[in-house]
């Protein structure tokens, strides 16, 4: 899924601007990070499945590795995995292998859950991006 398709605007409605857009600025800034993050992740044998959480609020889900606060931006970073994800349930073990057939390259995608108050969605974001 695009951050596009998250996005959900209404051209004719006056609404406060979509997260995803300050998300999608600071991914630009957190994307070397990121990868060097899910290659180590992969590399060191934790996962071949890095999943990155971003939020605004306290999430008690995977590391914090880029905290909004310390940088001055507007999204903090967890790192996670597959497994994990599956483990506390948010993917469900029968619905893993669906996930998996979604789940973009993690050399080149990102994967992002990605927490806010109005629910939450897996993203896949292009490294190279922007």
């Amino acid at each position: 899924m695009d951050p596009e398709e998250l996005l959900n605007e209404n051209p004719g409605e006056t609404q406060k601007e979509s997260p995803l857009k300050s998300l999608e600025a600071d991914l630009k800034i957190y994307a070397e990070s990121m990868r060097e993050v899910a290659v180590e992740i992969m590399v060191e044998g934790i996962s071949l499945y890095p999943i990155f959480i971003a939020h605004q609020h306290e999430v008690k889900l995977g590391e914090v590795i880029l905290d909004r606060i310390e940088l001055n931006t507007t999204w903090t970073i967890n790192a996670s995995t597959l497994e994990e994800f599956v483990e506390i349930g948010i993917i469900k073990k029968q619905l893993q292998d669906k996930f998996l057939k979604t789940y973009k390259k993690p050399e080149d995608y990102m994967c992002i859950f990605v927490v806010t108050p109005e629910g939450a969605n897996f993203v896949f974001y292009p490294y190279g991006k922007g």
